[in-house]
């Protein structure tokens, strides 16, 4: 299995105070994320990813678009991201 992917399902618009319309994530997150090396640190990324997408709510187009990527990358996705579907 490969490394997991980034959270980031290609709309990048950061219209809702900061956070991307379509990952939820910050610029500086998506940079954060970009240095991680580690699978787990990955990981753990992700699982607080969807708790940050929980909590500011409109993401749940997120999940399915997700679970594509890592299907086409070859990529066990995260447990938390698998239970949400």
């Amino acid at each position: 299995m490969t490394k997991t992917p980034s959270p980031c399902i290609d709309v990048c618009k950061f219209k809702r105070d900061g956070h991307c319309i379509g990952c939820s994530m910050t610029k500086s997150q998506k940079s954060l994320f970009k240095a991680l090396k580690k699978d787990k640190h990955r990981k753990t990324f992700v699982q607080m990813l969807v708790g940050q997408q929980s909590r500011l709510g409109k993401y749940s187009h997120w999940t399915p678009h997700y679970l594509r990527k890592c299907l086409k990358k070859k990529a066990k996705p995260v447990d938390v991201v698998r239970n949400a579907a």
